[in-house]
């Protein structure tokens, strides 16, 4: 069989990387929020070298990659959702908002600078406390997708 490809680069992962970038640097996640999860930083950043790690053959580098991804969390909130008939919430969304900073030094053109938004809904009958880790989880799955089909899979 034979595999013939167009313009540009692209491999069965998504990607479409230039041949000639190899590294990426990805620093700590800034947390920048009113409201505190005090382990969402690091567990956003972690998600996001493992996602790069797995899905790229980019090597990670402290500083000064060919690619930088630098992250800075700027939501964290709790807001009702579904009312019920006695104007009591029945269902709570966390939404977490993270801003990013894509800089492709060798292609400039490739550059994303914008927030991502992701959320999970909960029923009311939980705590926040009681369902944060798992829904921070679910919200961190979604943001690295987005972030990551944003900066080298260019969807």
């Amino acid at each position: 069989m034979t595999l013939v490809a167009g313009c540009g680069i692209y491999s069965f992962t998504g990607t479409s990387i230039q041949p000639d970038v190899k590294t990426i640097t990805i620093p700590y996640v800034e947390y920048k929020a009113l409201r505190v999860n005090p382990s969402l930083s690091n567990d956003l950043t972690q998600a996001l070298q493992d996602k790069f790690r797995k899905l790229t053959s980019l090597q990670q580098v402290e500083q000064d990659g060919d690619l930088e991804l630098v992250c800075e969390i700027t939501g964290y909130d709790v807001k009702a959702t579904a009312v019920t008939a006695n104007e009591v919430a029945a269902q709570n969304r966390l939404t977490v908002t993270v801003k990013v900073q894509f800089t492709n030094r060798k292609y400039p053109e490739d550059d994303v600078d914008k927030s991502f938004s992701a959320y999970a809904d909960y029923d009311t009958n939980n705590s926040l406390d009681a369902v944060e880790g798992s829904l921070c989880e679910e919200i961190i799955d979604k943001l690295c997708e987005d972030i990551f089909n944003a900066t080298v899979a260019q969807w």
